[in-house]
């Protein structure tokens, strides 16, 4: 049986609150859960969350799910494919895009101002 989001209308989410660092993730990156659940266990669901950078935080090393993820920079700007220590890559600034499907590798990610993604994540729920 899939797992369904909640309806929720228009609505402000209280960012002010309900911040948590994702497992993996330093200390200075942060997600709120806005709707959803997703089951990495069992391979189902899907969510949607901010994720947010504090100014200068990165990671260190791609990142890999088998879940597809959509992301789009609300604010600031995110360097993607910096090296471990937090250099080089490709900077972008709000409004970029990108979407991947389950198995792609992608980062390491940094800020340096700090900055605010969208992001979903579901497992394909396909019959096959």
């Amino acid at each position: 049986m899939p797992i369904t989001k909640e309806h929720l209308e228009f609505h402000v989410p209280d960012t002010s609150t309900g911040w948590e660092v994702p497992k993996g993730y330093p200390a200075g990156i942060e997600q709120k859960i806005l709707a959803g659940k997703l089951d990495e266990e069992n391979k189902r669901g899907h969510r949607t969350r901010l994720l947010r950078f504090q100014p200068g935080e990165f990671t260190t090393a791609p990142f890999v799910h088998d879940y597809w993820e959509e992301v789009w920079l609300v604010s600031g700007d995110l360097i993607v494919g910096n090296d471990a220590q937090g250099n080089g890559g490709e900077s972008f600034d709000k409004a970029a895009y990108a979407c991947r499907p389950p198995g792609a590798y992608h980062g390491p990610f940094k800020s340096v101002t700090g900055c605010t993604l969208l992001e979903i994540h579901y497992y394909d729920e396909t019959p096959r």
